[in-house]
């Protein structure tokens, strides 16, 4: 086995440099633990026309393959639910289900958790089970829980853990519950992307504790990691702290809009110009807010047979639309349904616009058994809640 102990201080060095690397725990940690071991039996490397070439430990020399674990990246593990780097004859399509998570991002967050000697944590979605190994050395094996939805990547991982030292506690179930078993903990971490923090991370963790998870909706992007603390009366308060972008929970991931789009938008209730570019959907902050506005709502991008953008917000769950058709500088919106997506969406981003446009830091929740709610202090207008029940 090549020794890759300066690969390890050398990203450790670079994550430092950085300035995502900042506790000297956490730096032992990334020294210590070898991320190939979690990268078995290979992963999916971008290729041209969005396919993937499959790339294998076992056919891969050992500085080739070494290089490839040590990137400042997040390297696919299995794409469709199933299908891994072993399994694949040559170039593949398929949407990613798993993933090692790139260093920088794994670190930052595993910083922004604030863990201190003897606390127990439970992590939402093991993957490649690399974060987990962090923390095992960082906390001791004993503190960590780790939960799975998929059999197959949590045996991996497992394996994985037990390669590189660690019997942990490793779960096999849907993470969305947590696993109160072990409960309560002093620290909830999720490396998916949920639509809202489940009621039941809050419930299994202490009192003070910190649950931290990308939140916001069901995008690819515009969502953003939420740092919340849990109070005594079983309800928990914070804001989101910075962007952040994960695969969404394997419950919550959602089929692409697909279909003959120009007849689910064919019968609309009304047409005209809208007051802001739908283009602004396209952005980081306006998609978050877009999502709050609108839960439910996605966006899906189209091109006409003359060329023209195209671009559409569904709500199957509600049966509404809205669809934009680029006219030369402007656009017309056409919105069917009993909810008007557009309407919603545009209200809020006139009031974010209104309000100076906001980073997505102003963003504050407050999570109890009923509701969810977010808003940006100061300004009624950009405040929504959510209702559980």
């Amino acid at each position: 086995m090549t020794d890759t102990a300066p690969q390890r201080r050398a990203l450790a060095d670079r994550l430092t440099q950085a300035g995502v690397l900042v506790s000297p725990r956490w730096k032992a940690a990334v020294e210590a633990v070898p991320r190939e071991l979690f990268l078995h039996p290979g992963v999916f490397l971008p290729a041209k026309g969005g396919r993937w070439k499959p790339v294998t430990a076992a056919a891969t020399g050992p500085d080739d393959w070494v290089q490839i674990a040590y990137r400042d990246e997040s390297l696919t593990t299995q794409l469709d639910g199933h299908l891994t780097a072993d399994q694949a004859g040559g170039q593949v399509d398929g949407p990613p289900t798993s993933s090692s998570t790139m260093p920088a991002t794994v670190v930052d967050m595993l910083e922004k958790l604030e863990v201190n000697d003897g606390h127990r944590v439970l992590e939402i979605g093991t993957g490649t089970g690399y974060s987990c190994a962090l923390m095992c050395f960082r906390l001791g094996e004993d503190n960590v829980t780790t939960i799975e939805v998929d059999p197959a990547v949590a045996a991996r991982a497992d394996a994985a853990l037990e390669r590189a030292g660690f019997s942990t506690w490793t779960v096999t179930g849907d993470g969305l519950l947590g696993h109160p078993r072990r409960a309560p903990y002093d620290r909830v971490i999720a490396t998916c992307a949920v639509r809202r923090i489940p009621y039941t991370w809050i419930r299994q963790t202490k009192p003070g504790g910190i649950v931290l998870a990308t939140v916001g909706g069901n995008w690819h992007y515009g969502t953003g990691l939420a740092r919340v603390v849990v109070a005594r009366d079983g309800t928990a308060k914070g804001r989101i702290i910075g962007r952040s972008s994960f695969m969404q929970a394997r419950s919550q991931a959602q089929e692409a809009i697909a279909g003959d789009l120009s007849a689910r938008t064919a019968y609309p209730d009304s047409e005209r110009e809208p007051k802001l570019s739908p283009l602004l959907l396209e952005e980081w902050m306006p998609a978050l807010l877009a999502q709050l506005a609108a839960p439910g709502a996605r966006f899906t991008r189209a091109t006409s047979q003359d060329g023209r953008r195209l671009l559409h917000l569904f709500d199957p769950h509600r049966e509404s639309f809205a669809s934009f058709t680029e006219n030369g500088d402007t656009w017309m919106v056409r919105q069917g349904g009993p909810v008007p997506l557009w309407d919603r969406i545009e209200q809020a981003l006139t009031a974010w616009r209104d309000a100076n446009s906001p980073d997505i830091t102003a963003v504050q929740l407050h999570i109890t058994q009923e509701t969810h709610t977010y808003w940006i202090e100061g300004h009624p207008a950009l405040r929504w809640q959510h209702h559980l029940l």
